[in-house]
């Protein structure tokens, strides 16, 4: 299915095939598209780039198509590797997978401060939702490490990655 042209997004690369290649989704959900393209809070005399989700409900475009900047794209992928790294190096040493005490899982520097990630403790189904959210992302762990696997070769051809260390190894 052709993503639409004629909106406020308007893209320039992009996937039509997403629908395929969904996760769990492919095939069956209604993400039809990804695009790279101008973003749609546009102003006059100044231009933005967006990434943008593109979902078909059966008969038209949805408003529930997300439309991000890509840094906050790029924000979303390092809080799922560094979660990801997180339940695969570190969780498993509390009983709770995680410590109430100290809920911080990293701060990460970018442009000036840091992204602080931690666990919500204000959630007061924390126990039961950190185990859910383990074991979802143990269940899909080929599902995600493929992309991963992708992302790393792509960043490493970019000249992002050096010499392969691991965490464990730096």
């Amino acid at each position: 299915m052709k993503i639409p042209t004629t909106l406020k997004h308007k893209p320039v690369v992009v996937c039509e095939n997403y629908n395929r290649v969904d996760g769990r989704n492919a095939y069956t959900g209604d993400a039809q598209g990804l695009s790279l393209g101008l973003a749609q809070w546009n102003d006059r005399g100044r231009v933005d780039i967006s990434a943008k989700v593109w979902r078909y409900t059966g008969e038209k475009w949805s408003r529930q198509s997300e439309e991000m900047p890509l840094n906050r794209v790029l924000d979303l992928a390092i809080l799922i590797c560094r979660a990801q790294l997180y339940f695969q190096e570190e969780a498993y040493r509390n009983p709770a997978l995680y410590d109430a005490q100290k809920p911080e899982i990293d701060r990460i520097g970018l442009q000036g401060d840091a992204m602080t990630l931690s666990i919500c403790t204000d959630n007061d189904k924390i126990d039961e939702d950190i185990r859910l959210l383990a074991d979802a992302l143990g269940r899909d762990g080929e599902l995600l490490g493929e992309r991963m696997a992708v992302l790393g070769r792509l960043l490493s051809e970019m000249g992002y990655c050096r010499g392969g260390q691991t965490r464990a190894q730096k």
